[in-house]
């Protein structure tokens, strides 16, 4: 259901959960609670109405998040990887390829390709640099938590850096943290196998954040202000 608090529009979802959870999600600020079956529409009313000067901060920062403009697929454009700026440029070739050196990116794209070819390439190659370093990572966390996941996936998301699946220890990452430093990477590795010991983001899940990653607010904050460049 939808609930509009002072001008605030709040998607509220029921859940078999113990306490309300609020979250304020890129990249529209979009405002969604979760809630206990048992909390009475004017508790949730209440609750929100407490959090507004949050919501509006949050939304607010949201908002001059730095991101990239509109990509066309040409000489002279910007891209991320792992954090750091490259400068973008095209060449035509065989086939296509991407090869980083320093701040250049070479792209070598088929003569007279369209920029949906160029995109779909550079999102494969995103995809590929995190499977990679999933791959690398991914266990270095599992070791030291202790805690195992059956599979993992990568996919394209636009409100979330990953999701998972507990009954079946699957998780999911957003192929965009390719873009952003390893560090984020492992906060949301971290954070999708705490879930395995909590569903929400309760005290339990927050104590794992806390004893395997005391820094992880940080990199959480570092992560939602960095180059965003979401699918349309």
């Amino acid at each position: 259901m939808q609930l509009v608090v002072s001008d605030v529009a709040v998607e509220v979802t029921r859940k078999d959960i113990k306490n309300m959870h609020l979250r304020v999600q890129p990249p529209d600020g979009r405002v969604v609670l979760s809630a206990p079956y048992s909390v009475s529409d004017a508790a949730i009313d209440g609750f929100v109405a407490s959090k507004l000067a949050w919501i509006r901060k949050q939304q607010t920062d949201i908002a001059s998040q730095k991101r990239q403009t509109q990509r066309e697929g040409v000489t002279g454009e910007t891209m991320y990887v792992w954090g750091k700026q490259c400068f973008l440029t095209v060449v035509e070739g065989r086939g296509y390829s991407v090869d980083i050196a320093g701040q250049d990116a070479i792209l070598t794209v088929r003569a007279g390709s369209s920029f949906e070819q160029r995109e779909a390439h550079m999102r494969e190659w995103y995809r590929k640099q995190l499977q990679n370093e999933t791959e690398r990572r991914l266990p270095v966390w599992e070791e030291r938590t202790g805690l195992f996941c059956a599979e993992w996936k990568t996919k394209y998301m636009k409100t979330r850096w990953g999701s998972c699946n507990p009954g079946v220890r699957r998780i999911w990452l957003n192929v965009q943290l390719a873009k952003h430093p390893v560090a984020c990477l492992d906060y949301v590795i971290l954070h999708e196998l705490a879930h395995f010991v909590e569903r929400s983001h309760g005290p339990k899940f927050v104590a794992v954040l806390d004893e395997y990653m005391p820094t992880w607010r940080s990199v959480r904050k570092e992560l939602n202000n960095g180059p965003l460049d979401y699918i349309r």
